[in-house]
């Protein structure tokens, strides 16, 4: 199949001109088999400050998404057809994708959306309309929070408005949804969070209980003890003091 490459940053798609909305910094994860576009590509990402990995298969894409905040994935792929993998994707977890294609009729852009891609872009495209494009699909998929200011328990710290989680001055690195946990947790410090609400509120109608119990276990090693999150049997979860 011929592709297209994408046409390269200008000097005004820099940092300076384009750099994520509000200051973000993004996890991207650029699925794309062709060199010579992925390259182009992913240092005009890094340019805007985000930090970007590539794989070059559909396999490679379905084992890396989990801590991305977004994924740019080309649907020509060579091992697992692309809106395959974004329904997979979509099947399992709300990461934010947008679809690049060098098909661009209606039914193709129909087709891409349905299989669960929050965007589609038809190749040859501006870097500077992907980048609108995905401040786009990243304000819809991560709203800023209504109330901001810092949570303080013990030697843990969640900044609500810059999303970021520290304990002992040492910043955390969690993912979108382990900061919600966290957050939703702190939010009511002392009681239990039944587990049908967090599932609700933070993942909404596509969860599992797996899930939700993968997600802690993950948010409780990076934090280096699993008493920061209770574990109440048969109810939910509660903040703890660690």
């Amino acid at each position: 199949m011929t592709h297209r490459t994408p046409e390269r940053p200008t000097p005004l798609d820099g940092a300076g001109a384009y750099s994520s909305a509000g200051g973000d910094v993004w996890r991207i994860l650029v699925v794309e088999s062709d060199s010579a576009q992925a390259e182009p590509l992913m240092a005009g990402l890094r340019r805007c400050g985000h930090q970007v990995s590539r794989v070059d298969t559909g396999g490679a894409a379905l084992q890396a998404y989990g801590d991305m905040d977004l994924v740019l994935i080309d649907l020509e792929l060579p091992d697992i057809d692309g809106l395959e993998v974004c329904r997979l994707i979509r099947a399992a977890a709300d990461t934010p994708v947008i679809a690049l294609s060098t098909l661009g009729s209606e039914l193709d852009r129909v087709l891409g959306l349905q299989a669960g891609a929050d965007d589609y872009l038809v190749k040859p495209y501006g870097f500077r309309e992907l980048v609108a494009r995905a401040q786009a699909v990243m304000r819809r998929a991560r709203p800023r929070p209504r109330c901001t200011g810092v949570i303080a328990r013990g030697s843990l710290r969640i900044d609500v408005g810059a999303r970021e989680v520290s304990l002992d001055g040492r910043q955390i690195d969690v993912t979108r949804k382990e900061f919600d946990i966290l957050h939703l947790l702190a939010s009511d410090p002392g009681n239990v969070v039944p587990r049908k609400r967090l599932m609700q509120q933070i993942w909404g109608d596509s969860w599992s209980r797996r899930t939700v119990d993968t997600h802690v276990s993950s948010l409780r090693g990076k934090l280096g003890c699993p008493q920061w999150i209770v574990t109440v049997r048969g109810v939910g979860f509660r903040l703890g003091d660690g």
